[in-house]
């Protein structure tokens, strides 16, 4: 079966972009002959091209988006003229696998179809609900053409990789895809690169416990709803035994700083930035809780957060709010609040605080799922299945 294959990424560099590194990976032991077109990274991931481990990589340059949907559409032009410069550099291939969002590099793959490939659709978000959720402009015009476009994509697809059964129901549902043509290929941490290190007390800054919070910081993310809560948990509870770590940026990140100054959360709270893999296991090694504070909105509710399935690769307990499939990822390795219900996210915080106990089998537990029924062992037979089926 195994041929030439590209996959298209648009908004994190490769192998940054671990879903889409694990997916290549895969390919290359299946004997595929993989290449990836992905933007450059800021920090890592900047050379034009590279070889990684039998894996060949095309990187273009991109700014990233300001300024609302119109910073997009600039982002996204630029990202797919450069994917289609570097598409017809390549040649021909046997499998195009584009990677959402945009809904918008189903154009590169027609045009690579045409000469003989076949398009799976990786969507690794569902676009309307991601624009409802992150511009608050409600269903108007760019709305409708976002639904356009995902529409489109699917219907140019021969099979369509999702990335948890909500996402899979809304593509048989809404795409109009057939049941054996939509494949489960959930995300999953790379668990060998998640270890207990020496807790280091000095992260803790002189308190008896570290909260942290991992991940992007973009309106969607909730880190406003963690830093609220942070602020009950000292002002209603009176608890200040604790130092917060955010680790990770995003387009809300200054934002977010100012806000911890506003709520007088300076001298308790800690933003980093993005860290090394080595940092990364330091701060988590030392965490006693983990949060993810994500709203309900019509994206989260039905989206795999990679911040919990790295939580429970690193045996950290999770406060979470009460979302879909946050509760199929965490199950009992998380504790769950009413949505966008901050003071009794606080009360969770508290509650895990003070039982050492429960938060040790919280994080067995999480370990135990992502070793076990939710590693990439069994994503990785999904991907395989998933393009034997494209190329049947």
């Amino acid at each position: 079966m195994a041929g030439k294959a590209l996959i298209l990424v648009e908004n994190l560099s490769v192998p940054f972009d671990r879903r889409v590194w694990q997916e290549s990976t895969t390919l290359r032991d299946a004997g595929w002959d993989v290449h990836v077109i992905c933007p450059r990274g800021t920090k890592r991931d900047t050379e034009p091209y590279v070889e990684i481990d039998g894996v060949k990589i095309h990187r273009y340059p991109l700014r990233a988006a300001t300024g609302g949907p119109l910073g997009y559409l600039q982002e996204y032009g630029t990202a797919l003229w450069h994917t289609f410069r570097l598409a017809r550099r390549i040649g021909p291939v046997d499998v195009v696998h584009a990677c959402n969002p945009p809904d918008l590099l189903f154009l590169v793959a027609r045009m690579l179809k045409r000469r003989g490939a076949r398009f799976v659709f990786d969507q690794h978000d569902l676009v309307p609900e991601l624009y409802l959720s992150r511009f608050d402009r409600g269903e108007d015009f760019l709305y409708r053409a976002v639904c356009r476009l995902e529409q489109l994509t699917y219907r140019a697809a021969d099979v369509v990789i999702a990335t948890n059964e909500s996402y899979r129901e809304v593509a048989i549902a809404r795409g109009g895809k057939k049941p054996e043509d939509v494949f489960v290929v959930r995300s999953a941490p790379v668990v060998e690169r998640f270890h207990q290190v020496p807790v280091e007390e000095p992260l803790k800054r002189g308190k008896a416990h570290l909260l942290c919070y991992l991940g992007v910081m973009g309106p969607q993310d909730g880190v406003d709803y963690a830093l609220r809560s942070l602020a009950r948990l000292r002002d209603d509870l009176g608890r200040t035994d604790w130092h917060a770590v955010f680790l990770g940026s995003g387009d809300t990140f200054e934002d977010m700083v100012a806000l911890s100054r506003k709520l007088g959360l300076s001298e308790c709270v800690e933003f980093t930035g993005r860290v090394p893999d080595e940092d990364l296991l330091r701060y988590l090694s030392a965490a006693d809780v983990c949060l993810s504070p994500d709203p309900l909105n019509p994206l989260n509710d039905v989206s795999t957060m990679n911040k919990i399935m790295e939580y429970m690769a690193m045996a950290r307990p999770i406060v979470s709010f009460d979302l879909r499939e946050a509760k199929v990822s965490a199950g009992d390795a998380a504790v769950y609040a009413p949505a966008n219900d901050e003071p009794e996210f606080a009360k969770l915080i508290a509650r895990l605080l003070d039982d050492p106990e429960e938060r040790r089998r919280m994080g067995e537990i999480g370990k135990a799922r992502v070793s076990g029924p939710l590693s990439w062992e069994h994503s990785r037979s999904a991907l395989l299945a998933a393009y034997e089926a494209a190329c049947s």
